[in-house]
This record gives C-alpha cells, structure tokens and sequence, in this order.
C-alpha cells in the first residue's frame, strides 16, 4: 500500500516542479510513515505536514524535496542539518549519499531520532544541542540545510560554509517564511536567492 502512495506522492511533487530526479528517488527510498506517530501513518504520503513530539512537525514533502533540491549538493559532500526533527529530512539526505551531521534541541525528538535512523541503516552524526551556532568542529561544509523558521540569518552558518557551499534557510517570523539560499562565493562574499513561501515552526 506504501508504496502505492509514495510513488503518486511523488508524481505530485513532479508537477508541482522538483526536477532532481536524485531528490525523488532518495524519498522513494525513505518510508515516510516510519517517521511519523501511527495515528497519522495512513497521511503520511499525502504532502501536508504533521505533528510530532515537543509541539514540533514533520515537515511537508513538498518542503523536504524542495530544500533538498536548493542544496544543489553532489554525493560525498558534507551537509549540515540545523532540526533533526523526526528525522526524515535527514534520512533523504543520508539516501541522496551525503556525509550528514544533524543538530537538535529537543531532547525528545533526539531521543526518538537517533535509534529509528540507525535502526533504518542511515548513518549520520547527530548531536543534541543549540544548531543556532552550527558545529565548526566537522566543518566548512559544502551544504547547511535549516529545518525551522529563522527569524533572522544566523552568521556562524554563513561562515561554517565552503566556499561554493549553500546555506538553505526559511526566514521570518510568524506563520510562514521566505526560502532563501546563500552560496558563499569568496571569503567574505555571499549571493542570496529567495525561492518563495512556506510554513515551518519556529527555531
């Protein structure tokens, strides 16, 4: 039945424009319901978001896909997760082949994240704590994905990045945010993008 429903979740995504074809078939690979509480399981394909623990979400698929995509990464490099959340996002990153180091705060949701990954085969390096600093320690990395509404652009990811790396970021405060991407192209030279609306909970 899963698998079903995941793969007319992801010609959904197709027509609402995600084109890499490595984004689409790493969330083909992921079970998204694993991720979410077994009230919800028969959603879990539908693009909405859900709840978890710790008053946090699941983001929606279309939210995962997309800011997987403005990664615009290659397999090997090594990306920076600011809100392991429950996971998922982190587990498509692992099955797109990229070296993921994942920050949460809630110890709950930490927890929870930890096992199920492992239990799955995904090996990141998750850490609970403050991803508002980033981890220097394992960086410049060539990608920072940040899973949660920013209200503004935290400097210690922008400097944590490679040079040819991107910071994607949803900014703002309130209901809905601004998707941006910033590609560190010198030193102390940075381009900014915005890619639209979307919906995350606070950071």
């Amino acid at each position: 039945m899963h698998k079903g429903q995941r793969r007319s979740l992801l010609e959904e995504l197709r027509g609402m424009g995600i084109r890499d074809e490595r984004v689409l078939s790493a969330m083909d690979e992921v079970p998204r319901h694993f991720f979410m509480d077994s009230a919800f399981s028969q959603f879990a394909y539908s693009n909405k978001a859900f709840p978890i623990a710790a008053g946090q979400t699941i983001s929606q698929p279309h939210t995962v896909a997309k800011q997987s995509e403005l990664l615009e990464a290659q397999p090997g490099d090594s990306i920076l997760e600011i809100g392991t959340g429950s996971g998922y996002q982190c587990a498509v990153l692992c099955a797109m082949g990229y070296k993921v180091y994942s920050i949460e705060r809630q110890r709950l949701l930490f927890d929870k994240a930890v096992p199920l990954l492992k239990s799955m085969g995904f090996k990141p390096d998750l850490f609970y704590g403050d991803g508002y600093k980033g981890k220097s320690v394992f960086g410049p990395y060539d990608g920072i994905i940040v899973t949660c509404g920013a209200p503004e652009i935290p400097e210690a990811l922008l400097l944590q990045l490679a040079v040819g790396g991107r910071l994607v970021i949803p900014v703002g405060e309130g209901d809905t945010q601004r998707m941006f991407t910033f590609e560190r192209t010198g030193e102390k030279e940075f381009s900014q993008q915005e890619h639209g609306e979307f919906a995350f909970v606070p950071m």
